[in-house]
Order: C-alpha cells, then sequence, then structure tokens
C-alpha cells in the first residue's frame, strides 16, 4: 500500500468517526430537547393554567381543548393522555428536592440526559431513592428504553439494597451502583425470567447453563458493571483429575475472576467445598500478581446464609446467591427491604 493511499485511509476514518460522533451528539440533543420542551409545556399547564395547583376544577377539559387545538397546528403527538403524562411529567420533577442526580445547584436548573421514552418509565416511581438510583444508572450504563424497563421491572434497586447496609442504601441513591469491593456484585435474588424457563419445573444444571449461554447478554446485564464473559465448563487438572467450572467471568472494575457453580437443588457443604477448591486453584496458578483475589459465587435455587458461614472462614470470597426463573414480587421486596432497615436500627440502638 502506498502512502497516498494509507494516509487517504486515515483520513476516511478520521473523517468518518467525526460524522458518526457527531449523529450520536445530534440524536442525543434531539432527544433531550424534546424532554426539555414537554417539562416547559407541562409547567405552563400546572403553573400558568391551573395557578400552581395540583388538581384543576376544569383541568381535564382544558387538557381536551388544548390537545385539539396543537394536534390542528403541530399534527399527532398531542392527544388529551400524551398532555396528561407531561403534567405528571413536570409535577415530579418540578420539586427539586425529588430527584438528586439532575441538578446544579448553581443555577437551579434540572438537567436531563436521556429520552422522553427513560422518563416515562422513570416519573412513575414513587419511591424518590430508586428513582434516583435509577436515573444514575441510566446516564453511566447508557441503558436502552427496553434495559431500564427490565432493570425497573426486576426491581433491580430493591434486590441490590437487599444485599447491603443502611449506609450503603443510602449510597445508592445518590452515587448509583458502586463496585469497590466483591460483595458489590451480589445480588439477592439473581433474576433470571429472560431464560424462559417455566419456574415449577425441574431442570438439570446443564440446561439451565446452556439457556444462560444462548442468553448471555442478558445474563451479563443482570450480573450488572463490569462483567466480561470467558467460559464454560472451564476444565483444570489437579493431582491427575480433571475439575471443570461451569461459568468464567473477569471483573474489569474489581481485576479479578468470577467463578460461578450452577446448581439446581439445595444448597450442600460439599458445594461451598469444591467452590473453595476452585477459588484457591485460581489464586494459586491462573491469576497474575497485580489481580485481586478470584471471587467464587454459587447460583443455587435455594440458598443458605448459615449454612454459608459455618462452613467457610470469614475472610472467604465466596457467596452464594439464589436465582429464580420469575420477576420478583415488588410489593413483596419493599416491605422485606423496610423490615431489614427497621431491624438494622433496632440493632443499632442496642
Amino acid at each position: 500500500m502506498s502512502n497516498i493511499q494509507e494516509r487517504e485511509d486515515i483520513l476516511f476514518e478520521r473523517i468518518s468517526n467525526l460524522i458518526e460522533q457527531t449523529r450520536k451528539s445530534i440524536i442525543t440533543t434531539i432527544n433531550t430537547a424534546e424532554v426539555y420542551t414537554k417539562f416547559g409545556i407541562g409547567k405552563y399547564i400546572v403553573e400558568n393554567e391551573q395557578k400552581g395547583e395540583k388538581k384543576s376544577q376544569y383541568g381535564k377539559e382544558v387538557l381536551q381543548n388544548l390537545s385539539k387545538k396543537l394536534t390542528e397546528r403541530f399534527g399527532e403527538g398531542w392527544s388529551y393522555s400524551n398532555l396528561r403524562q407531561i403534567r405528571q411529567f413536570y409535577l415530579a420533577y418540578s420539586n427539586l428536592t425529588n430527584t438528586v442526580c439532575q441538578i446544579e445547584t448553581n443555577t437551579n436548573n434540572i438537567h436531563f440526559t436521556r429520552s422522553w421514552s427513560h422518563y416515562l418509565i422513570l416519573m412513575r416511581l414513587e419511591n424518590l431513592e430508586a428513582r434516583s438510583f435509577y436515573e444514575i444508572e441510566c446516564r453511566k450504563q447508557q441503558w436502552s428504553v427496553r434495559q431500564l424497563s427490565r432493570q425497573v421491572g426486576s426491581s433491580l434497586y430493591e434486590r441490590l439494597a437487599l444485599s447491603r447496609n443502611k449506609k450503603e442504601i443510602m449510597r445508592l441513591a445518590s452515587e448509583g451502583q458502586t463496585i469497590e469491593k466483591p460483595a458489590d456484585i451480589i445480588k439477592n435474588p439473581l433474576t433470571l425470567e429472560f431464560l424462559g424457563l417455566k419456574p415449577d419445573i425441574t431442570y438439570s444444571e446443564s440446561k439451565l447453563e446452556n439457556a444462560i449461554i444462548g442468553k448471555m447478554q442478558n445474563f451479563l446485564l443482570e450480573l450488572g458493571k463490569g462483567f466480561l464473559f470467558e467460559a464454560r465448563q472451564k476444565r483444570f487438572t489437579f493431582d491427575e483429575q480433571n475439575f471443570y467450572v461451569d461459568l468464567v467471568f473477569y471483573n474489569r472494575l474489581l481485576q479479578c475472576y468470577v467463578l460461578i457453580d450452577l446448581k439446581t437443588d439445595k444448597l450442600a457443604h460439599q458445594d461451598l467445598g469444591q467452590m473453595q477448591m476452585y477459588v484457591n486453584y485460581y489464586d494459586r496458578y491462573i491469576k497474575e500478581d497485580f489481580e485481586n483475589p478470584t471471587i467464587g459465587i454459587l447460583l443455587c435455587e435455594e440458598k443458605n446464609d448459615a449454612l454459608v458461614e459455618l462452613t467457610l472462614p470469614s475472610n472467604a470470597n465466596i457467596y452464594a446467591s439464589a436465582y429464580q426463573l420469575y420477576l420478583p414480587d415488588k410489593n413483596l421486596l419493599q416491605k422485606k427491604l423496610k423490615e431489614w432497615i427497621e431491624e438494622f436500627e433496632e440493632n443499632e440502638n442496642l
């Protein structure tokens, strides 16, 4: 290849990258402009026409007339139901204390960073801490509308909160999910509804594994930040015996291997001993000096925290996490979270 041709190729790639980045920027600008516009419309509806009150004596009639006029001038997109959503959106975000991540304190302005479709989901979250968490994660992880809908539907905030103490729960609302130590990647339960397996049927571990491999992108989303898939049924030989780890991942944030063993029945102490051996092998023969100790996760249908604590030393890097093949009951999780926080506060006061 001549120098001229090489320079032309480099020029083409640079210009192509610039065009692609600009297109993405334009799309983002258009999406956020729509959100700001609808927030402003909601403000006019609530504050100007309704004198700042949440209920208007003629609110329905006003919105119906407004819908008709806007549709005549601007076309579709201004139905009565859409205007009600816009009004609800303003009410949800007009109080600056209602959201943590969208406020610029110097100008006292609200900053919107996602599309209108994202906010249609977010504004319906009554728990302000949960809404703030999803907003932060949505921005950091660049979740699509579909991904955000799935994470909200699977009660990600509540499941993460149940794996943390009260102080860490407060951090979820202000910082999102932070990955600083092995326990930060644990969710209880891990929700695998996307596998399409019926929860009332018994499955073999190999069938569960095959289902996960077939939906690896969904599984990585459920695992959370920083996970990279490396291998399935990873074999290693020790003392002339072959051993197989079901799933091997690497977490780039923690800089360590994460080994997952699947258990479709009740967790037993033999399972913990086997995982301890896997972790020891990786720490001694696989991981590099600059990497952190290997994490072992037993993904089981029914976990037993007392068995884990009794079987393993307190500093063991091994965790048991339950999985379920259906979306969790959000109300039940919220009730459990409330009870857990109350119990935690009582123990603190003793």
